[in-house]
């Protein structure tokens, strides 16, 4: 094992993924001589040249458009999205050629494209650098939308996407990239868990609390919290949003009887909204309380001095815990 920051870990799995497949070639905005703005391909320039780890301009449609022209020719194009609110300028070439051209083509043409977006709130960022448009892209057939957090399944996760035929929209929490923690470089990539399973990160009986991403420290926070007033959290983090593992998710539900759900976005038609919909399906006989969501709140991301009001934190997420479990001293009213 190996102890690296989760940018580090991305890094490895971009080496290892372009060692094991010489069609894999990245592309993306001062991705080569600068390594990226958070320097996740630091170093790969130097090892594969030009012809693999290419700088291109300031012009998301064309890169986009570019990876699927590569697509069709056989390449594995990874594309680095510079920021999360980047992303919309390649909007269409994303939800009309890359998410659309298999199923149109009935299966003739793959489109093997990993998109990553280094996403979400907590840097201290200005607008369009700290945004969560997951909902768009999970809204999209066609696409698969993985969501790490932590090294190892960085490094697992996008060396599987890479691999895949299917295009992965791959989001990358950046106020986690300098979290560390230990990762088997060494592993067979057949050996890992599938792509899209998701995880039970800590066992509990009262309360499944469910998220992605970068909340995911917050719920184990939460949990650790919970536990010292004798609350038992089971927090999953489901790695894949599209598709969800509503199998392991409703395993839990069915143990707990309770449920929240949390992300940074908006939520307002919401990944939560759409678990919470499918979780009552699957389970409303085992529910002992309504489903509570907690997110950020429905307006345009704020300047970097309000984003901790934005933000889902550990005093928002113990109070859902005590709403679905009925305990005194919650705030009441509709989700948090």
């Amino acid at each position: 094992m190996t102890e690296l920051t989760l940018g580090k870990a991305l890094g490895a799995g971009l080496r290892q993924a372009m060692r094991d497949d010489d069609r894999v070639v990245l592309l993306g905005e001062d991705i080569g001589r600068l390594g990226g703005v958070f320097r996740i391909t630091d170093g790969l320039l130097d090892e594969f040249g030009a012809q693999r780890v290419i700088d291109t301009p300031l012009a998301e449609s064309g890169i986009v458009g570019t990876a699927v022209g590569l697509a069709f020719r056989g390449y594995r194009p990874v594309v680095e999205i510079q920021f999360d609110g980047f992303v919309y300028p390649a909007f269409d070439q994303v939800v009309a050629q890359v998410a659309k051209l298999h199923y149109r083509t009935q299966g003739r043409v793959k489109m093997p494209i990993t998109i990553r977006i280094p996403w979400a709130g907590g840097i201290g960022a200005a607008e369009h650098h700290s945004e969560s448009p997951e909902a768009y892209f999970v809204h999209t057939a066609g696409l698969r939308v993985i969501a790490v957090s932590n090294p190892e399944d960085a490094y697992r996760s996008l060396r599987q996407a890479i691999a895949s035929d299917d295009p992965v929209i791959f989001f990358e929490p950046k106020r986690l990239y300098h979290h560390k923690g230990e990762v088997d470089l060494e592993a067979p990539l057949a050996d890992a868990p599938p792509m899209g399973l998701a995880r039970v990160v800590r066992q509990g009986t009262d309360v499944t609390l469910i998220t992605y991403g970068a909340m995911t420290t917050t719920a184990l926070q939460a949990a650790d919290a919970a536990e010292d007033e004798g609350i038992s959290l089971e927090v999953i983090d489901l790695r894949s949003l599209s598709p969800v593992d509503y199998d392991s998710v409703a395993a839990s539900v069915r143990k707990t009887g309770r449920v929240v759900v949390a992300h940074e976005a908006s939520r307002e038609a919401g990944v939560a909204a759409e678990v919470i919909a499918s979780v009552t399906e699957r389970c409303f006989e085992h529910l002992e309380s309504a489903p509570l969501r907690v997110t950020g709140h429905d307006v345009p991301y704020p300047p970097a001095k309000l984003e901790k009001y934005h933000l889902p934190d550990l005093d928002r997420l113990l109070d859902a815990v005590d709403r679905v479990l009925d305990r005194p001293n919650s705030l009441t009213g509709a989700d948090a």
